[in-house]
């Protein structure tokens, strides 16, 4: 499902801490699949996605030892937003570009909702949700550092980092501090984490949009606390 062109731009721009497993499409059932491919847009290497009512996910799980994340830093680009996008809207949640970073828990904590979520999700994909996942979002209205709790389960938190059109057609650069942000959405540090994904999808608003993704780096938290 990677072309060997795009996985190659795969390998040079996401820089974690697996070295074992690739970046390989994650693909949902009963969702159309836009492709990953590579590019080269305003001097940069990228991943572009023409999204059109599809949902495309790009994703490394984490299979050496637990990693505590740190610092991230991120860039991306689109020349549209989906019309009528709503992150609070389980019937409008689309953004154009997300970063997305799975982590480990005490799942003994979920409440019985959450379970009952995360068993549904595995029958339906084969995997089960994770504890917790932290989503950096583009929104169209929301301003910059709300967080957006998803409408079907809390489990997943939605930070904005960009909103609104004002930077269409603009590479934006990003870079976070993981914990920090983690204890803002949840209230608790993050636990290990298991994967982290691109996701950009317009399934919800019929929209069709472009979106690029450029380098990124994610680095593990030093065992003292430091970055």
């Amino acid at each position: 499902m990677l072309s060997p062109a795009a996985r190659l731009v795969a390998r040079r721009l996401f820089k974690t801490p697996e070295t074992v497993r690739e970046w390989e499409p994650f693909l949902l059932p009963g969702k159309v699949f836009a492709p990953f491919d590579a590019a080269h847009m305003q001097g940069r290497p990228a991943l572009l996605v023409v999204a059109e009512r599809s949902v495309s996910i790009l994703r490394q799980q984490m299979d050496t030892a637990p990693v505590q994340a740190g610092r991230l830093v991120f860039s991306w680009k689109i020349d549209r937003l989906a019309p009528g996008a709503d992150l609070a809207d389980a019937h409008n949640e689309d953004s154009p570009v997300r970063v997305v970073l799975a982590f480990d828990g005490d799942r003994t904590k979920l409440t019985p909702r959450a379970h009952r979520l995360s068993e549904l999700t595995r029958l339906l994909t084969g995997e089960p949700l994770p504890y917790a996942s932290l989503v950096y979002v583009w929104s169209n209205t929301e301003p910059v550092g709300t967080i957006v709790v998803n409408p079907r389960t809390d489990r997943i938190r939605k930070l904005v980092v960009e909103s609104g059109p004002d930077q269409l057609g603009r590479w934006r650069d990003h870079e976070r501090d993981v914990q920090a942000d983690f204890l803002k959405a949840f209230g608790e540090p993050p636990g290990p984490l298991t994967a982290v994904a691109l996701m950009t999808d317009t399934d919800n608003t019929q929209s069709r949009l472009r979106a690029w993704y450029g380098g990124l780096t994610l680095q593990p938290r030093a065992v003292d606390g430091s970055r």
